[in-house]
Formats: structure tokens, sequence, C-alpha cells
């Protein structure tokens, strides 16, 4: 990766720093075979297969904030899209610097280093559930709709309020009485802290919040989509993810409730999509 595909150039004014302990977390390097292998694979196709029909045909300007690795920049410019990723962390760069059709810059979610509608779309995949204050999920929105074309799309992702507690009560941790405290009050105020290592400072939000929050923004919302939906609570699905035939039961299972309202919130993830006001 050369040195000028990163740039630091802001549009907006300078946001407060990305906290440290998320900056680390991430710096671990583990995101990437998370969502590739085992049972981070129904998070990836299902939000592959709910982004491939909310996006315009390709290719269209794509900004992908807080991307990552670039897991999901890298399906996108194979698909024809002009993928631009934006991160605040070095190692995230190095690596979607690496991808063809990628161009990464460091960059906040409150503060893009993009002109006034110069995409088609902006997807948020991972910063709103890093920012614990509402003022700066709103902010984030805010540039994503000064950054996206009139009309254009905005997909973000959020982490649901009780999925702390199905994943520990899944994987046993929730039998721990330190783990049930903390756990508990994720539910009951959605601030996540570090956890001992497990995750890091994180925001889970109730599905209902969202659409909210994007019209406080000025973003007109459009919908939202469970990503895993219940699937991801059961102890096979690892199993079945490596089976073709199965594997395309659970999506479709999957895709069948990911928008009924009663069962939105039993998914780990939730996808809010809006629109920038022609």
């Amino acid at each position: 990766m050369s040195s000028s595909s990163i740039t630091t150039e802001h549009a907006s004014p300078e946001p407060p720093a990305v906290r440290e302990e998320i900056l680390a977390y991430y710096a671990r390097g583990k995101e990437d075979a998370r969502i590739r292998q085992g049972s981070g694979r129904l998070e990836f196709w299902r939000t592959q297969d709910i982004l491939r029909r909310l996006l315009p045909a390709a290719p269209a300007r794509v900004l992908d904030v807080g991307g990552g690795s670039g897991v999901h920049a890298e399906w996108l410019a194979r698909d024809g899209y002009e993928v631009e990723l934006v991160d605040p962390v070095p190692l995230h760069l190095e690596q979607a610097g690496r991808l063809p059709g990628v161009a990464v810059r460091l960059g906040d979610a409150r503060a893009l280093p993009a002109d006034v509608a110069s995409h088609d779309v902006v997807l948020m995949l991972g910063p709103l559930y890093h920012l614990p204050e509402r003022q700066d999920r709103v902010r984030a929105l805010t540039e994503a709709l000064r950054v996206v074309r009139p009309g254009g799309l905005v997909v973000a992702a959020t982490i649901n309020r009780h999925a702390a507690l199905h994943d520990l009560l899944r994987e046993e941790h929730y039998f721990d009485p330190a783990h049930r405290a903390r756990t508990d009050e994720v539910s009951a105020t959605g601030r996540h802290g570090t956890d001992g290592g497990l995750f890091t400072t994180a925001y889970f939000a109730e599905p209902t919040e969202v659409p909210a929050e994007f019209a406080e923004a000025g973003l007109v919302p459009e919908g939202q989509y469970g990503v895993e939906g219940v699937a991801w609570l059961m102890g096979g699905v690892e199993r079945w993810l490596d089976d073709a035939e199965r594997r395309e039961a659970v999506l479709s299972a999957t895709r069948r409730i990911e928008s009924e309202p009663a069962l939105l919130g039993a998914s780990g993830h939730v996808l809010t999509a809006g629109r920038s006001r022609p």
C-alpha cells in the first residue's frame, strides 16, 4: 500500500478522539477472522445478502465507514462498486489497503474525510455501536447525510440491547456471577464496558431507537433487518454453515423473518436503512 493511499484530511470539524480502549481492541487484529470463520460467517453472509438487495446497481460510489479490514469492501469491489473505506485503526487500513479496488483513508465517522454529496451509498457497519453517546451517533449519521448524494442510501449496523445476555447464555458464561452482573447492567442501560477484554466500549441499542436517530440526523428511515435472526442462538449453527444445503436453508429462513418487528430484538445485529431526501 502506498503512503499516498491514506490521508488524514477532514471535511468537518475534528471530532473527539476515538477511545483508546477501542483502538487497542481492534489493533489485536482478530476482527477479520471473527467474521470470516465459524459462526461469524452467519453475520457476514446475511449482511452481504441484505446489502445486495438494498444497494443500487454497480458501479456506484460506496463509502464504507468503519469498514475494518475490508471484509465487506472486498466483495463490494469485486461486485463492481467503487469503494472507499474509512477507519480509525491503522492496522485495518493496512489490511484493507491490500485489497484490489479498495481505496482507504484514516478517519472518524463523526468527521468524514469526504466531500458533500460525493457518494451514492454510505455504510456504517461498525461505528454507531462504538459511540455510547446519542449526540455522537446522530453526529455520525449527520455526516453520512452530508456526504451521500440526494436520494442516496445510508445503512448502519447496531448491536441489539440484549445481545450480550443471549450470547452469554448460549456460551454458558451467564452462570458466572461476575459475567451475569455485567451483562444485566448492559441489558438495563445499553452501555458496555471493556468486559475483561471480551469486547470493548460499546452501546447496545433497542431496535426502535435507531430510526429516531436517523430522523434526527435528517435521514428518512426506510427499513430494518435482523441480521442473524434467531439462528445465531442455536447450538448447531456453525455445523449447518459448513453444509451448503443447510446453509442455504438457514439463510433463507433468516431472510423470511428479517423485518418481523416482534423478532428484531432477538438478532445479534440489526441493519437500519434510510435515505437522504431527493
